[in-house]
């Protein structure tokens, strides 16, 4: 029998199905994208696709204006982190740095390589990950600094992790292009909405083929199946980039409506997040409670114990009808039914 305990804790769908009003995720909200997901639905799925992703390589690589042999295709962005995990451990790596509240793969790849985990930046670790803007809390991370001041970083292999960094919402960041001798993961699946189809790249810094060359050798053959290839296709289409930044004003609006929902029911909003998504504390002790009580009410929130931040919950932003759905549910609970 699985064991359910073992597997990392991610939100989405669940044993109860997909949750109607569901905020435990940070997929945009005003998808799925037409473009991606008519692509998506008119698949070949009756052929391979071509193990070497000839002209999806050259097509991500002039996205980025960077040279083909640079992309490196990945199945999701766990798997590149698990593989990379692998390559950091093949050049004698013994500590992992990841970020003091983030994305839960990095830590499980390291301890599964019974490597120490340590909390960027450190200079001991021969691999570090940031994320930005950062999950949870959506905000920049504080890693990149450290980066941006000691250049390459001597042999350590630095990860940018750019899965929200479509769907930054506020603020300000270095394109990542700017960070010299930093990998570049990327996973467009949640700024189109379509988060059930599983294929990622990466941008290797200049210099790196053998390393390149090691994470192909490490890869399984046909890492991104037939749907994932023509996702990533429409990913770099000008059409795609012109409705993704038609929807951004749209997740503002729903994000500012959303915070203040939040405060008008007393729970504390963290401050902030540049994403579309934030974290917030319900008042109360009994989160787990909580939560079952809104799960069984057709509504999700992301429990942010397994980031390190207990009593918080993450919300992705939702149109206004969830909004008013969680603002029903919180109202009709009984006065002291989680204190």
């Amino acid at each position: 029998m699985l064991d359910t305990a073992a597997i990392p804790s991610h939100g989405g769908t669940d044993g109860l199905g997909a949750a109607l009003h569901d905020f435990s995720t940070n997929s945009n909200a005003c998808g799925p994208c037409p473009i991606a997901l008519a692509a998506v639905q008119q698949a070949d799925a009756t052929r391979y696709p071509d193990p070497a992703y000839t002209a999806l390589r050259a097509q991500l690589a002039a996205f980025h204006d960077v040279a083909p042999q640079r992309i490196v295709l990945a199945g999701s962005a766990s798997e590149f982190i698990h593989r990379i995990t692998a390559l950091a451990v093949r050049r004698g790596a013994r500590a992992v740095a990841v970020p003091a509240h983030g994305y839960g793969d990095y830590a499980q790849a390291a301890c599964a390589w019974g490597l120490v985990v340590c909390h960027a930046p450190d200079a001991g670790a021969a691999l570090h990950w940031a994320c930005e803007p950062s999950s949870p809390l959506g905000r920049s991370d504080t890693a990149l600094a450290a980066w941006l001041l000691d250049g390459s970083g001597a042999n350590a292999l630095r990860v940018l992790d750019c899965a929200y960094h479509p769907l930054r919402l506020e603020g300000h960041a270095p394109p990542p292009g700017r960070l010299g001798g930093v990998w570049q993961l990327w996973t467009p699946n949640k700024a189109l909405g379509l988060t059930g189809v599983r294929a990622a790249y990466a941008i290797a810094p200049q210099g790196s083929e053998g390393d390149v060359a090691a994470l192909a050798a490490l890869a399984p053959s046909w890492p991104v199946g037939a749907h994932g290839v023509v996702l990533l296709q429409a990913w770099v289409q000008p059409r795609t980039q012109h409705w993704l930044a038609e929807c951004l004003p749209t997740l503002r609006d729903w994000k500012a409506r959303q915070v203040a929902l939040c405060a008008a029911m007393g729970w504390q909003v963290l401050p902030g997040s540049q994403a579309n998504y934030f974290c917030a504390r319900p008042p109360g002790g009994d989160l787990p409670e909580l939560l079952r009580y809104l799960r069984a009410r057709g509504i999700k929130l992301r429990d942010c114990a397994s980031f390190g931040l207990p009593g918080v919950v993450r919300l992705g932003v939702l149109a206004p009808a969830s909004q008013d759905a969680l603002r029903q549910a919180w109202a009709q609970q009984q006065p002291k039914e989680f204190a």
